[in-house]
């Protein structure tokens, strides 16, 4: 067992000993477990699974890092949502919004954003229809 902290700007999302956390790292899919040598890396937009006594809790997050020091991790983030806490419209919309942004022709589009926007929306989405955690 080790640590785990998840953190965003508005509050303390999650803290509590655990037994593994899988996370989206820029080159992919990483575990955490107990022991692991010292890291900080950034995250991308993806689900963190956390192992805690023998069951999977899952949530969305929005990009930030992740940092392993002395068995005790924390992942900044900008944004953290259990399945339940996904307002599932406005994720759709925000799909929605995010697609026809990036079929319009218009020469003022931030592409990078829209395509943010999408993936975001995208990983709430799945992660809503998980519903593996019901605080």
């Amino acid at each position: 067992m080790f640590y785990l902290d998840i953190v965003t700007p508005d509050k303390p999302f999650f803290s509590d000993e655990v037994e593994m956390v899988i996370v989206r790292g820029i080159e992919g899919d990483m575990a955490i477990l107990e022991g692991r040598a010292p890291i900080t890396t950034p995250l991308k937009i993806g689900k963190v699974r956390i192992f805690q006594n023998g069951e999977e809790k899952i949530a969305a997050v929005v990009d930030g890092y992740i940092s392993v020091v002395d068995n005790k991790t924390t992942i900044v983030t900008e944004a953290a949502e259990w399945p339940h806490e996904i307002d599932v419209e406005r994720a759709e919309a925000a799909k929605e919004r995010a697609e026809n942004l990036l079929k319009s022709e218009k020469d003022n589009i931030d592409i990078e954003r829209a395509e943010l926007a999408l993936r975001r929306a995208i990983n709430r989405l799945e992660v809503s229809n998980l519903k593996k955690f019901d605080e």
